[in-house]
């Protein structure tokens, strides 16, 4: 609870810097909602034209488009310190936060909330909303929970992803940007269900990079469809639990790459 206390101070503090200049946050998150728009232009322009995609309408895929971008939002967000983190090991100020009395984890996860991500978080829940509501879909408490469920696993991936690239970081002293491909292109994949990629795709998203395990399979069992990949209404409801675990994992090797930090030396 004492941690607990203590980052959401870090938040508050977080916060009030990013909102001391109202004008900059403001254009920041109209920017970050304008891209955000752009990309979802794209999706709209291929259902213009093809009316479905490997069977799947323009509704349902805005199942997957709002869930994940939901997802990616909030962990961003949250985990800015993560994705930033190389610039604390090339700087020596990772020794800093090791001298502090605190977790390192908790320590890079106060560092910043980013707050202008809020655009893409707006836009993300608008389009789910629509699919929803078109789809009529109603308010079924389970399929509530079981969409909470799936975003909640999505963003534990998220991050997991992002501490992985910082761990990286130890060695490389660069975040490598072959983990945008895993990070990014993991949001546009996941935008469209992953029943429409070659298998060798769906294999990586799957088993490498659980992302299907957090959005594709809990929305096929919210859409109540039969999965064109064959698996249970039980691993679907239950498929998220895989990106907690890949999130234990990444804390893990988290905890194996500070323990061979050798400082800058400065």
């Amino acid at each position: 609870m004492d941690h607990l206390r203590l980052y959401f101070r870090y938040l508050g503090v977080s916060w009030r810097s990013q909102l001391q200049y109202r004008a900059s946050f403001i254009l920041q998150t109209l920017g970050t909602l304008l891209v955000s728009v752009t990309e979802y232009a794209t999706v709209l322009a291929l259902f213009a034209r093809f009316h479905s995609v490997g069977g799947w309408t323009l509704p349902e895929v805005a199942l997957f488009y709002g869930a994940v971008n939901v997802a990616w939002a909030l962990a961003e967000g949250m985990a800015r310190g993560f994705d930033d983190f190389a610039s604390l090991v090339r700087s020596g100020e990772f020794d800093r936060i090791l001298l502090r009395p605190r977790p390192t984890v908790l320590q890079i996860l106060g560092r910043e909330f980013t707050l202008r991500r809020v655009g893409r978080f707006g836009l993300g829940a608008g389009v789910l909303a629509w699919g929803w509501l078109t789809l009529d879909l109603g308010a079924d408490p389970a399929r509530l929970a079981l969409l909470l469920w799936a975003i909640a696993g999505a963003v534990a991936l998220f991050v997991g992803l992002l501490v992985i690239q910082a761990t990286i970081a130890f060695w490389t002293i660069e975040s490598l940007e072959v983990m945008n491909v895993l990070t990014y292109g993991g949001v546009t994949t996941a935008q469209y269900p992953l029943s429409i990629y070659p298998g060798w795709l769906r294999g990586v998203f799957i088993a490498a990079v659980p992302l299907g395990c957090a959005v594709y399979f809990p929305i096929v069992a919210i859409l109540g469809r039969t999965d064109p990949l064959g698996t249970s209404s039980a691993w679907q409801a239950t498929s998220p639990a895989v990106c907690g675990l890949f999130l234990l994992l990444a804390l893990r090797f988290w905890r194996f790459g500070v323990a061979r930090y050798t400082s800058t030396g400065s």
